[in-house]
């Protein structure tokens, strides 16, 4: 269906690590072909970078299930069910703020990573940024991180693809800090992308 390896990217927001995608693509950085965009927020402006660049989009939210009555587990079939034709080589959580549980995870087996703004075993969860920021005014870290890894149930715990150290500084403001994680966030989406799909490990 694909002559290039096949990815799906799931946002939540603005889409700039799904940017941060495109423009390794379109500068021959990825070698892959991205199939959809799956936001499950209509406002997304990660859509419209998706829609200027002629990627197919998908916006699906859980608000109208709970409306209807209907169970998480229905709402991530019903999503696993539409990602599943594609056959995606990889399904990429880019800023994505709905935790997948097993019932979509094993739909997709092995082939579904997150970014999460934290290093491994630290601050698992929402806000992760701002909550290392605090810590560190409180002394209690001297740096913070972000990674990419294999999504599991359990929330930012999966198997590390790759990581960086964010340092920082006395003088950081939260702005600081936190646009400097998102430039770390941008390369080690790219550079995930590119260790799964060209290790053997990944491949079936």
């Amino acid at each position: 269906m694909y002559n290039k390896p096949n990815i799906v990217v799931f946002i939540s927001g603005s889409g700039s690590n799904l940017q941060a995608i495109i423009d390794a693509v379109q500068a021959g950085e990825l070698d892959v072909e991205i199939s959809l965009v799956v936001s499950n927020r209509k406002a997304a402006y990660g859509l419209v970078r998706a829609a200027e660049m002629g990627i197919p989009t998908m916006y699906h939210p859980l608000k109208p299930y709970r409306d209807a009555g209907k169970s998480r587990a229905e709402y991530e079939a019903d999503l696993a069910e539409r990602v599943r034709p594609l056959h995606p080589d990889l399904i990429v959580l880019a800023g994505w703020m709905h935790v997948l549980g097993a019932g979509f995870l094993n739909q997709f087996p092995n082939r579904v990573i997150n970014l999460h703004p934290a290093l491994p075993g630290q601050f698992a969860g929402t806000h992760a940024i701002e909550r290392a920021y605090e810590a560190y005014q409180r002394g209690e870290i001297s740096h913070s991180g972000c990674m990419v890894h294999l999504t599991i149930p359990e929330v930012d715990a999966g198997p590390v693809i790759t990581q960086v150290i964010v340092p920082l500084y006395p003088e950081d403001t939260l702005a600081q800090f936190e646009a400097r994680m998102h430039q770390a966030e941008h390369r080690i989406m790219v550079e995930a992308i590119r260790y799964y799909l060209t290790n053997p490990r990944f491949l079936r």
